[in-house]
């Protein structure tokens, strides 16, 4: 039995053999997800030949892994900080650079990112944005039909073949003639692809996704996009530089296997546990020969914070809407992040602005694009190279703020140094947020992780709420902070009336929200929903006695659907 994290494969109660489900699979792989004749076309016999070798070659170094995330987890339970690693002392202060950046990617000044879907790939690519990062991670919901109609979507778009005919709105989308460079983020490490099975077990998710991707879409890459490099990839949950390091073997034994040069293919790590960022050296020297810089993945980073400290009750985050750039924390892994890259050669890439364009409010819409344009000039003034836009509305605005301080220099690796934060110190990186917490940030928490759960359990894993773009990212701070919140009856200081929060108060504002969500999406919908299904499972693993590592992993069993259908249960 395959372990990954905390999840455990459960077996349906029903298969089918290969050869009725019309999957033609080599020895010790079993497809165990509904078959379709495009499916097919990606499940060829030697593409799932390549990632049950990759699985093979890689198995044990993953599970060793996950094993030292748990250990790690114990580690800082028992009180013991996260810091810089005395051992690799000499890769932090050496005097070594990644490969030169491929003249593809060298201008990331605005890069958007969505889900895997036929229509939003089109609409991304021909945004206006540099890169867009097609995600097979957060973004999606990852059902059997989501991963592989999203891989059959890619390689068309890779291709230039792509289109989606809209009959509701009698429109046929296309491809530009200019369109973004192309990156696709695979699943973390953590997650299983329960739908195939190598030798008896659920295969790696990101195995899955990378490899299938990169079979399919190597060739016709390098010749149409990379201009002799690539794919190219972004790199999500990573905690140690030992993770880096087996993606930096897998991507070696695929450039083998397809006969390219060492250092085609090319990756962006996102730095979003906090863990990671006391590894930021060390991840780039792993990936040094296929490095093309970190992101902050600033709302992860949030997330894993509480993670991190759920031992720690001197650590609490106040409201997440107050746990923001300007946050002492923030600020320094964000400096330091740019130190590290542009010292070793590579892109700083910055956050997310969620914001969704506001059609019915020109006056709130005008407020919310002052706030990304605010928050793209502290990026860009900082020292980043780019930053992510969820939609495509924000692209123009995000483009002229980068350009007005850059002009055509397609990035400041080279001019913007930062020297200064080389003074950036473990207690920095780990200072205690400030700001209150309040009955509304318990709601709002509450609102949210239950609506976007319900979305992401009926198979969509990018979720508009309340004009922000809400993804897998989000409803992790939700759930954390109010376990945290319950775990140690924190007090809601900012309301000034002294209430604690309880079980039995978190059980009010649950029966109070569900109420407000069903009159915002009105009846028919809700009754339609998983709202219910999401509102118990939010609920259970917010009172949980021990805090899950992810969402994903407790909600997955229950979008996995083998064929012929087995009826999973809530």
């Amino acid at each position: 039995m395959m372990d990954f994290g905390s999840f455990t494969y459960q077996a349906p109660a029903t298969s089918k053999a290969n050869a009725e489900s019309g999957y033609d699979v080599p020895k010790g792989v079993d497809i165990r997800g509904r078959y379709d004749a495009q499916f097919a076309t990606i499940l060829t016999r030697d593409a799932l030949q390549f990632v049950a070798d990759l699985q093979r070659e890689f198995r044990g170094h993953v599970k060793y892994a996950m094993e030292c995330r748990r250990d790690a987890k114990q580690r800082y339970n028992a009180g013991v900080l996260p810091g810089f690693d005395p051992p690799t002392r000499y890769v932090r202060e050496g005097e070594w650079t990644c490969a030169p950046v491929p003249p593809a990617v060298a201008d990331r000044r605005v890069e958007i990112t969505g889900p895997v879907e036929r229509k939003m790939i089109i609409n991304a690519l021909n945004s206006g944005a540099k890169v867009f990062m097609a995600d097979f991670e957060d973004a999606l919901s990852p059902s059997w039909e989501n991963l592989m109609r999203g891989q059959v979507n890619l390689k068309d778009a890779v291709d230039g073949t792509i289109t989606f005919d809209d009959k509701a709105r009698n429109r046929v989308y296309k491809l530009n003639d200019q369109i973004a460079k192309l990156f696709v983020r695979p699943r973390g490490w953590h997650l299983p692809e329960s739908h195939i099975l190598i030798d008896g077990e659920p295969a790696t998710g990101c195995l899955v996704d990378f490899g299938l991707y990169f079979f399919h879409n190597f060739a016709s890459f390098r010749k149409l996009q990379g201009q002799g490099f690539g794919p190219f990839f972004y790199l999500p949950k990573m905690e140690h530089s030992r993770e880096a390091k087996i993606w930096n073997s897998v991507f070696e034994r695929a450039e083998k296997m397809a006969g390219i040069e060492r250092g085609s293919i090319r990756a962006t790590v996102l730095i979003e546990t906090l863990p990671a960022v006391f590894q930021m050296d060390e991840i780039l020297y792993e990936l040094r020969d296929h490095s093309v810089g970190l992101n902050c993945g600033r709302w992860d980073y949030i997330f894993s914070y509480v993670k991190t400290f759920q031992a720690h009750p001197d650590r609490l985050l106040p409201d997440r809407v107050l746990v923001g750039m300007t946050q002492h924390f923030m600020r320094c892994y964000s400096d330091l992040l740019i130190r590290t890259c542009h010292r070793r050669g590579v892109h700083a890439m910055g956050g997310m602005a969620a914001q969704i364009p506001i059609r019915d409010d020109p006056a709130a819409n005008e407020a919310a694009l002052e706030l990304v344009r605010k928050d793209k000039l502290r990026e860009v003034r900082a020292g980043h190279d780019g930053t992510w836009a969820a939609h495509p509305g924000l692209i123009p605005a995000c483009m002229e703020v980068f350009t007005n301080h850059m002009g055509n220099v397609p990035h400041q690796i080279q001019s913007v140094k930062r020297e200064d934060a080389a003074n950036i110190t473990e207690e920095d990186l780990l200072q205690r947020p400030r700001g209150v917490r309040t009955m509304e940030g318990l709601r709002l928490n509450t609102r949210v992780g239950i609506q976007y759960l319900a979305a992401w359990l009926t198979g969509t894993g990018s979720v508009p709420l309340y004009n922000l773009m809400e993804d897998a990212a989000t409803a992790e701070i939700s759930r954390v902070q109010n376990w945290q919140w319950l775990k140690y009856g924190v007090e809601l200081d900012g309301d000034r009336v002294g209430v604690r929060v309880s079980l039995d108060l978190f059980g009010r504002v649950v029966e109070e929200e569900m109420a407000r969500i069903e009159r915002e999406v009105g009846k028919d919908k809700f009754k339609k929903g998983m709202y219910k299904e999401a509102g118990k499972m939010f609920t259970r693993q917010c009172t949980a006695p021990v805090l899950d590592d992810f969402l994903t992993l407790d909600a997955y069993n229950h979008i996995v659907v083998h064929h012929p259908r087995a009826s999973p249960k809530l």
